[in-house]
Formats: C-alpha cells, sequence, structure tokens
C-alpha cells in the first residue's frame, strides 16, 4: 500500500469538511478557555472519523485527546482554536485546527500499517494564557516521540523562530486628591505608570536587537481633576532564549519598582498566564517536512534567511523542549495583511487559505510516514529530562 497516497486520499475525502470547519470557527470566534462551541465541533468531526476521543481532556474543559492506533510510539499533532479578542481568528487557528484534524485522519492507516499511535490533542488558549503549558504539566506530552502544528503566515518558512515571552500586569498604588485645590496631598499613581514606560523606554537602548517589550496603560485615572490612586498597566517581555528571558524580565520588574520608589507609590506584580519559552525545531522533521512541502509544490523557506526581529511567541515553544517537535508556517497569500489584524483573518478563508489546510495536513502527515517507515524515530533530537 502507498500510504503517502492512502493519505493524500483520506485528506481528499474530507477536505470540503475541513474548509467548512474553517469557515465555521471563523464566523464563530471564541477566546482563551471560552473555545466550548469550537472544541465541541471538533471533537464531533473526529469521533465520527474513528477516533477515541477524551473531552474534557489532561484537565481542561475545552481540551480532548483524539486518538487511534493501539501499539508504537506516540505523534501528538496539536490543534489550536482560540481567537483574539475584537479581531476574532485573526492568527488563523481555525487554518491550524482543520489541518490538524486532516492530519489526523490522514495517518488512520499508516498508524496501523506501521505500527505508531497518533493522537489529535486540542490544545487551548494560545493567544494569552499559556494552555500548552497546563497540558505539559498535566502529562499530555509525556512519553510522546514528537508534536507538530502548523501555523498560517505571510510566508512559507519551515523552522520559523519564535520568541519566549512573560507577560505582566502591574497595578500601582497612590492616594487620591483634588488635582487642583490640594494635588500635594496626593499620590499620583499615573506619574508612576508613566515614569514605568519611560523607564523601559530607556531600557531598550540597553537590549539586544531581536529582544522586545511591549505595554499599554490598561487604566489611567478616572477623571482629570482627581490625582490617580490607581494605574494598571500590561506588558510583554519577549527574549531569544529562555535565560535572556529571566534577565531581560528582572530589568522591567525593576523600572516598575523604580517607578513606584519615585513616585511615592505601591505596586503589585501580577503574572499573566504562563511564560512561554522559545522554539526549537527538530531537525529530521524540518529536512522531510520541507521535502514533502515541496513535493506538495510548496517550496518552505527557512528561518535562518529571514529577518530574527520579525518573531512572535508561541506555547509551542515550551513544548519543544520537553518532546521533538516542529512549527511550520504556511503562507496563504495575506499580504500586506500580517497576523492579529482583520484583514488577515479574513484571507484565512480566501483560496489560499483553504490551500493551506490541505497542504498543511498532508505535509504533517507525509512527514510521521517518513519517520515511522523509515524506523527513524531514533533520529529525532534528544531531550535531556
Amino acid at each position: 500500500m502507498d500510504l503517502k497516497q492512502a493519505a493524500r486520499e483520506r485528506v481528499g475525502t474530507v477536505e470540503s469538511e475541513l474548509r467548512e470547519i474553517s469557515h465555521w470557527m471563523y464566523d464563530n470566534p471564541e477566546i482563551a478557555f471560552e473555545e466550548r462551541n469550537t472544541s465541541a465541533r471538533l471533537v464531533e468531526f473526529l469521533r465520527s472519523n474513528g477516533f477515541e476521543v477524551d473531552y474534557p481532556s489532561f484537565e481542561l474543559d475545552t481540551a480532548f485527546a483524539a486518538r487511534a492506533g493501539t501499539k508504537g510510539p506516540e505523534v501528538v499533532i496539536c490543534a489550536e482554536y482560540d481567537a483574539l479578542p475584537e479581531v476574532g481568528h485573526a492568527c488563523g487557528h481555525n487554518i491550524i485546527a482543520a489541518a490538524a484534524l486532516g492530519a489526523g485522519v490522514a495517518l488512520l492507516e499508516a498508524a496501523d500499517e506501521l505500527g505508531f499511535r497518533v493522537r489529535v490533542q486540542g490544545t487551548p488558549a494560545e493567544e494569552s494564557y499559556g494552555g500548552k503549558v497546563d497540558l505539559i504539566n498535566n502529562g499530555a506530552f509525556e512519553g510522546a516521540a514528537l508534536s507538530m502544528m502548523i501555523h498560517p503566515s505571510p510566508a512559507d518558512v519551515v523552522d520559523p523562530d519564535f520568541l519566549g515571552v512573560a507577560h505582566i500586569d502591574v497595578e500601582f498604588h497612590g492616594k487620591e486628591s483634588h488635582a487642583a485645590f490640594a494635588p500635594q496631598l496626593g499620590i499620583n499613581a499615573l506619574d508612576a505608570a508613566v515614569q514605568a514606560y519611560v523607564n523601559i523606554s530607556t531600557l531598550r537602548q540597553a537590549m539586544y536587537p531581536t529582544d522586545k517589550v511591549h505595554g499599554v496603560i490598561t487604566y489611567g485615572g478616572g477623571a482629570p481633576n482627581v490625582i490617580p490612586a490607581y494605574t494598571a498597566m500590561s506588558w510583554y517581555v519577549r527574549a531569544a532564549t529562555k535565560p535572556r528571558l529571566d534577565e531581560l524580565e528582572s530589568r522591567v520588574l525593576a523600572c516598575f519598582e523604580a517607578a513606584a520608589k519615585a513616585t511615592g507609590c505601591t505596586y503589585e506584580v501580577k503574572p499573566l498566564g504562563h511564560t512561554y519559552t522559545d522554539l526549537i525545531s527538530d531537525p529530521l522533521m524540518v529536512e522531510l517536512y520541507q521535502a514533502n512541502s515541496t513535493e506538495l509544490g510548496r517550496p518552505m523557506g527557512r528561518g535562518a534567511d529571514r529577518d530574527p526581529g520579525a518573531a512572535g511567541s508561541t506555547d509551542m515553544g515550551n513544548v519543544s523542549h520537553v518532546v521533538p517537535s516542529i512549527h511550520p508556517m504556511v503562507d496563504i497569500k495575506c499580504l500586506p495583511a500580517v497576523n492579529h489584524q482583520k484583514e488577515f483573518a479574513a484571507a484565512t478563508v480566501e483560496p489560499p487559505g483553504d490551500q493551506a489546510i490541505r497542504d498543511g495536513a498532508l505535509a504533517m502527515a507525509w512527514t510521521v510516514i517518513d519517520i515511522a517507515a523509515g524506523n527513524r524515530w531514533a533520529e529525532l533530537r534528544k531531550i535531556e529530562k
């Protein structure tokens, strides 16, 4: 049996349904940990195609684990499906989810023939919390041989760079007073927030070019004639490696502390979700995925050839530190729109977005088939536990 051809035919039989699911997700976006209707729709598809599904799974209400195969190494295909507030599926998780379903279905014959297990793992809350970190902590990736997913993008890149990121909320507390009659009796929490912003802007000249710090004031006061007693900010701190991220985060925290001391305020730091680590792409899977994508008519660029500063972050990075992983970016012909823009969301349901589902599903499936058929499991990157 030509298992790659069987995989192609399998994807062909469900391609219209995958496209329908992607478009339905676009029309019905659900944000982090609220993906109840979305996860139920994905589970329905997987059960109807022969998967045994645990739902909920791994202690997360909107996660699921869909399994097929009875023996051998386990392959985990990650499906993301949370949307962004206000701009919906402007990161293309509708394509990610549909491609993951397609890859899972494409591997059903190969799993039995070559002796491996396949799991489509539903991974909620990538955008703002780091659901995969909870899944790691709850055992979802223990014993897995490899993990993979694809992500829509303005370019085809097999091994993109992703930065680690820490999400931080900070609050400053002062004392209100009349801003004209008795400003001397107030302690201005807005001054603290502004000073923190200036401190971090000054810090940027001492940062590595690839590292990023960006934030907003989420509450700056209630009225111009009242000294603000409370302000709040939200910040993202990004760096190319975990040690660099830890160092940069400590310097950002020092900026908050200095601002509070300078203005007489107190402050409180609240980590938001989990810290994401940088992404490590497995060399063997990169090689095989690139070859398979080329065979499908989609040559892939390399991350090393791109601007290292043009990188986001993903909790798939955390997965790549515990299981050999890849996270290729698949072009949906969206330029000048880029991820996290409404125009990008609209592009996910155009024909190039639909094509990305098929190509991503098949390239992932064929990569697994190459590894299993050649018994190349031992060539995957060794990860120290």
